[in-house]
């Protein structure tokens, strides 16, 4: 984070035990025909294939396999929802930008991403995870275009970022906090997590339970 919450933050205590509750995985959709009602407040990961976005919602919920990860690219071709502690819908969405498989099939991916980020009302914010070691690249832009342009709340958050040198870190926050300062959606703070290490993870679930709180939803 550019500006970490002290311990004394409440929400530090409130997002550990909204993500120690239950899990559950309760719909899958392929496209726009088939997305469950909207009934709880909805937030949504999505990032790049091969960002560890499944296994930092594992690492978020505690738990090591309600989202599938794998060591090949993509393998999240669909919007899963997850029912977190029956108080919101924690979105796992596809990764996007993974040039190895058919191309007509990402583009049918990158097609729903943008159509569910368009046009989702119960959506509140968007954590967009870009990986520490390379920054935002030219396909993490074009996500953040669409966000911008459906007025979507979004905030960065760096992934693997156990793998930088403190130094390194901070200029990889300082150059991201400069690439979406003038970008409106934008949640100007960034976060910096490892779900190897668990660095920024209760920052992080405080993140959402602040969320919920302002929506009425805590």
């Amino acid at each position: 984070m550019t500006d970490m919450q002290p311990d004394t933050d409440p929400f530090l205590e409130i997002g550990r035990k909204l993500f120690a509750g239950e899990a559950d995985f309760i719909w899958a959709a392929n496209s726009l025909k088939n997305l469950p009602p909207m009934s709880k407040v909805e937030i949504a990961f999505a990032g790049r294939s091969n960002v560890g976005k499944s296994s930092l919602v594992n690492a978020l919920t505690g738990r090591n396999t309600l989202a599938r990860t794998s060591h090949t690219p993509g393998r999240t071709q669909q919007l899963n929802f997850f029912n977190i502690n029956d108080r919101f819908h924690l979105v796992d969405m596809p990764g996007y930008g993974f040039a190895a498989v058919e191309k007509q099939k990402v583009q049918a991916w990158t097609q729903l991403i943008h159509d569910y980020l368009r046009g989702r009302a119960s959506l509140a914010r968007v954590y967009v995870l870009i990986d520490a070691r390379h920054g935002i690249k030219a396909v993490d832009e074009t996500v953040l275009e669409t966000l911008g342009t459906a007025a979507v709340s979004y905030q960065i958050v760096l992934t693997k970022a156990d793998e930088l040198k403190g130094d390194e870190l901070d200029k990889r926050i300082a150059d991201t906090v400069q690439k979406i300062e003038k970008r409106a959606a934008a949640f100007p703070e960034i976060l910096a997590t490892s779900s190897r290490s668990g660095l920024g993870i209760p920052e992080l679930r405080a993140e959402v339970a602040r969320l919920l709180s302002e929506r009425g939803a805590g």
